[in-house]
């Protein structure tokens, strides 16, 4: 799979560290932070979750709205998964994804995800529109939920906060990935 950006790998288990945490900062003997301070200038940080680059982050060029891939997810057969960051979403954008590409290499079969950037809307929700979308992947010991906010909903109204919460319809399955999509309604 050719990316260009900086990658980080994590293996079967691992795990993002979630932001509000802060430890003194330190480094490798590669340079890359392993600190949990999301200040310390190799960090991007995405609603509650931080990633760790190893060149500054100031490096990555910013990213244009709907345009521009901003970070590339990849998984390997040997359930390795690789992380290419191309370019930082705007404060306040939100990472969505933008398309799921299948390719077969030597190790079997593998998947690329590439997420852009939009900005967090504003606008009121139609009715019969989600105001939410949720898309869930199964671990051994855990779920990661990553959720993306469309619209308000109406004075009254609340949008769901959880896949689990009422108002919120199962959707599409990509069973080799476990992954689940989930769509939220205002209630």
């Amino acid at each position: 799979v050719p990316v260009k950006g900086s990658s980080w790998r994590r293996r079967k288990g691992g795990r993002l560290h979630k932001t509000g945490t802060t430890t003194t900062t330190t480094t490798t003997t590669t340079g890359c932070s392993n600190t949990l301070d999301h200040n310390d200038g190799h960090t991007i940080t995405d609603k509650t979750r931080q990633f760790k680059t190893c060149e500054p982050v100031r490096k990555l060029p910013r990213c244009r709205y709907f345009r521009d891939v901003t970070w590339t997810f990849i998984t390997y057969p040997d359930n390795v998964t690789q992380q290419v960051m191309h370019c930082v979403c705007p404060r306040h954008a939100v990472a969505y994804i933008i398309k799921r590409q299948a390719y077969h290499s030597s190790r079997g079969l593998g998947f690329q995800y590439s997420f852009a950037c939009s900005p967090q809307s504003k606008l009121r929700c139609q009715r019969k529109e989600p105001c939410r979308l949720f898309t869930v992947k199964k671990r051994p010991q855990f779920e990661d939920v990553n959720t993306n906010t469309l619209c308000q909903c109406p004075h009254s109204h609340t949008c769901p906060a959880h896949h689990t919460d009422p108002g919120v319809i199962p959707g599409k399955t990509y069973t080799e990935d476990s992954i689940r999509t989930y769509s939220g309604y205002c209630m």
